[in-house]
Formats: C-alpha cells, sequence, structure tokens
C-alpha cells in the first residue's frame, strides 16, 4: 500500500500534469489566435494601402481644385467691385440726368397744361359774354 505522503505527491504529479494539459491547450489556442490576428492583420495592410493611396491622391487633388477656387474668388471679388464702380459711373452719367430731365419735361408739361387751362378760362368767358 501507498503510504499518506506517495498519495499527496500522487494527487500533486496528478495536478500538474492536469495543469500542464490545460496550458498545452491554452496555448495552442493562443498561438492560432496571434496566427489568424497575423493574417488579418497582413491582408488589412494589404487593403489599407492602396485606400490610402487613393485618399492621398483624392486630397491632393481636392487641394489643387481648392486652389483654383479660391482663385476664382479672388477674380469674382474684383468683378463685384468693378461691378460696383461701372454702376456708380452710369448713375452719375445717366440716372441723374435722365432724372432732371424728367422732372423739366413734368414741369414743362404741367407748364403748358396750365397755360391751356388758363387759355382754354378766358376763351371760354368771353364767348359767354359776347
Amino acid at each position: 500500500m501507498l503510504t499518506a505522503g506517495e498519495v499527496a505527491g500522487l494527487i500533486v504529479a496528478m495536478f500538474w500534469a492536469i495543469l500542464v494539459c490545460f496550458m498545452a491547450v491554452v496555448l495552442v489556442r493562443l498561438a492560432r489566435l496571434l496566427t489568424e490576428t497575423a493574417k488579418m492583420v497582413a491582408d488589412l495592410s494589404e487593403r489599407v494601402i492602396p485606400l490610402l493611396d487613393d485618399v492621398s491622391v483624392t486630397v491632393t487633388e481636392t487641394n489643387r481644385q481648392l486652389v483654383a477656387v479660391e482663385a476664382i474668388a479672388v477674380d469674382m471679388k474684383q468683378v463685384s467691385g468693378n461691378m460696383v464702380r461701372v454702376t456708380g459711373i452710369a448713375s452719375t452719367l445717366l440716372a441723374r440726368p435722365l432724372i432732371k430731365i424728367a422732372s423739366f419735361l413734368h414741369a414743362l408739361r404741367a407748364a403748358l397744361t396750365g397755360r391751356r387751362r388758363h387759355a382754354a378760362l378766358t376763351s371760354g368767358g368771353r364767348r359767354g359774354r359776347s
């Protein structure tokens, strides 16, 4: 028969054997996980690098287009400034004299109309008396 010390040693040895088997299973699974992770990272790198190249090209093209848009905006600002000046000059050269001519013609028409009324009243009054 086995003594108590031998039974205790046998139990400890079995416990260690079970622990080593468990750790071996865990290590095998961990190795599989690391292998799969490495494959996924490699696949992701293969996919991401062309995407990053495309993004870089897109950003470069966008910056080029923004420079063109900025140039267009500057030109439009200059054009609008020139239009303000042209409008001011046109207003000075055309609108003010036209307004003065129109007011003069209106006053002339009113004067002529008043004169005709006055002539009509004076001639109409003579007819009634004769």
